[in-house]
């Protein structure tokens, strides 16, 4: 009866390391798929991403701002009154784009904006914006991949990213090249997509994102996939708490995450 019992007992814990094995590789595989645009092509996910915005390069503001609602815009200028009191000189905005969170960064007075992206079609966009506003002695915009920034150690006193670390190949060690070119004392702002959690909004969010926008983004922007990588990579992502985590393995403290229009949008702060 006792060898019975014993015998029970072992099969219960194999199965359930069994379980656990099974579980946890299942997690550790999601935590490495990549969602990329072109799911026909055989590229990185890094080169998937410049070839995209290279695309959509020319309609990408109008698109953002129209997809929005216009709501983009007020959502930077939130994450940028953040910054007021930190009185910064100097600026890294990762993955600027068109450089429209550089711009908005200008309010901060600093003496230096350095912007930097993997899409050269984007950075022409933006090189174009800064001329017009006559501050090219302010903003600099450079190509750069986010994971190898071509900057020393603590070298800036902000670093800012709006909706590109979601693109990044591998977010951790993207995060951690951020917070190696961070001073001391520094702060980081990121702004990204997040889920709504609560009725209605989470379902109004998802059929707008998974069935409306993609249909106007590919007759706007003429790209098949760009838009329908954008709700895809959404939903991958890792907001909320899932970000912190994330936020503060690559060495960022005092992190907080700030849900913005019924959580569609979240500001992430950290310190150096």
């Amino acid at each position: 009866m006792i060898l019975n019992f014993v015998a029970s007992m072992l099969i219960v814990e194999c199965t359930r390391i069994s379980l656990c094995s099974i579980v946890s590789s299942l997690f550790s595989g999601f935590a490495t798929m990549t969602v990329v645009p072109y799911k026909d092509k055989t590229t990185g996910k890094r080169e998937q991403i410049a070839e995209m915005f290279d695309n959509v390069s020319p309609k990408y503001d109008l698109l953002n701002h129209v997809l929005s609602a216009g709501i983009d815009i007020y959502w930077r200028k939130k994450a940028i009154k953040l910054l007021q009191k930190e009185k910064p000189q100097t600026i890294l905005d990762i993955a600027t784009g068109t450089g429209d969170f550089a711009i908005e960064a200008l309010k901060l007075n600093p003496k230096k904006i350095v912007g930097v992206d993997i899409s050269e079609g984007m950075l022409a966009v933006g090189r174009e914006k800064i001329k017009k506003l006559g501050k090219e002695n302010v903003i600099e915009l450079r190509t750069g991949d986010s994971a190898h920034l071509p900057f020393s150690d603590n070298s800036f006193d902000v670093l800012t990213a709006s909706f590109g670390v979601r693109n990044f190949e591998n977010l951790l060690l993207g995060l951690t090249d951020m917070y190696r070119v961070m001073k001391p004392g520094g702060t980081c702002v990121i702004l990204e997509f997040s889920k709504p959690k609560t009725f209605p909004f989470k379902q109004l969010y998802n059929f707008y994102f998974r069935y409306i926008l993609p249909i106007i983004g590919r007759m706007v922007s003429k790209d098949t996939s760009a838009y329908t990588y954008l709700p895809e990579s959404v939903q991958a992502f890792p907001d909320g708490n899932d970000f912190l985590k994330i936020y503060e393995q690559a060495g960022f403290k005092h992190t907080k995450c700030i849900p913005l229009t019924f959580g569609i949008c979240s500001i992430y702060v950290g310190k150096k």
